[in-house]
């Protein structure tokens, strides 16, 4: 993809997904993900219905008149975006890759926390960490993250989330909003993300095709394992083959689901065919 036609590509994700955050998830970004604690702002003259609590007894003392402190949310948060770049996330029967709805789910986060002066990074992983954005403000900002989310080619194309989530563990020292977005075909990170979630406000999104779910009757085929490039020929004519694929892949799915439930971490399904829009607002409002 040359120059032109990447700017082209990262307007066209800024302008849908920058509606969507301004008009439907920056209210329920901000209500959903609180701030630190309150801060001090200023002090004004008592109103009726004022708390009582609140009131300066210096000022008061000094103009004779009551006087209350005034406190604000101490707002600034820092979002991470953990994203998926093996292999399985090129696969698409739908109008889209799962890449390609990674990549608008991500942006729109990314304007949401923008619009509320959050700070965003990014970390993409294979089965190592292949690229890290430290955390920043803006919109130039966010625009790097969505032209690396398009263009970026990994090294490796298998997946190994514990180590991505270790990374995060060495390089946020603060409690971050973290999002991990992937279809969590992997193994043995239920231990890394019960520590991870300990310490920051974790969601996984399930990114998925339909057609992953079952293979389905077509005889003899051959296939290739995005993640090892391994070909092998099929037979999806035996039962025996698509049930024990279909007990495999639904094995990955109750690993992800009980892996991020039982470290206190929240999870949202999505198939490519779907709205992810419904999805996002509908985890929002079900956490405000």
């Amino acid at each position: 993809m040359d120059t032109k036609q990447l700017l082209k590509k990262v307007r066209k994700i800024e302008i849908k997904t920058r509606r969507l955050s301004d008009h439907i998830f920056g209210g329920e970004y901000h209500s959903t993900f609180k701030g630190r604690g309150m801060t001090f702002s200023e002090v004004r003259q008592y109103q009726f219905g004022d708390d009582v609590r609140n009131i300066d007894w210096n000022v008061t003392a000094r103009y004779s008149e009551p006087y209350v402190k005034v406190f604000e949310e101490e707002r600034e948060l820092t979002m991470m975006l953990m994203v998926d770049v093996s292999g399985s996330e090129l696969f698409g029967t739908s109008d889209q890759f799962k890449s390609e709805v990674v990549t608008e789910i991500a942006a729109t986060l990314a304007f949401s926390a923008t619009q509320n002066n959050d700070k965003i990074g990014l970390i993409l992983f294979s089965d190592k960490v292949e690229l890290y954005i430290p955390p920043k403000k803006g919109r130039s900002h966010v625009l790097r993250i969505i032209r690396e989310l398009i263009e970026f080619e990994p090294e490796s194309k298998q997946t190994n989330l514990s180590e991505a989530l270790k990374f995060l563990q060495n390089v946020m020292k603060k409690k971050a909003i973290v999002f991990v977005l992937s279809d969590f075909i992997a193994n043995d990170y239920h231990q890394t993300m019960k520590i991870v979630s300990g310490k920051h406000d974790v969601t996984g999104i399930r990114i998925y095709d339909k057609r992953e779910e079952e293979i389905p009757n077509l005889g003899m085929v051959q296939m290739q394992d995005e993640e090892t490039g391994e070909l092998m020929l099929v037979n999806t004519s035996s039962k025996t083959v698509r049930r024990n694929y279909k007990k495999f892949y639904y094995e990955k799915v109750t690993y992800y689901k009980e892996s991020f439930n039982k470290a206190g971490a929240g999870t949202i399904d999505c198939r490519v065919d779907e709205s992810y829009v419904k999805k996002l607002l509908g985890y929002f409002k079900r956490r405000g």
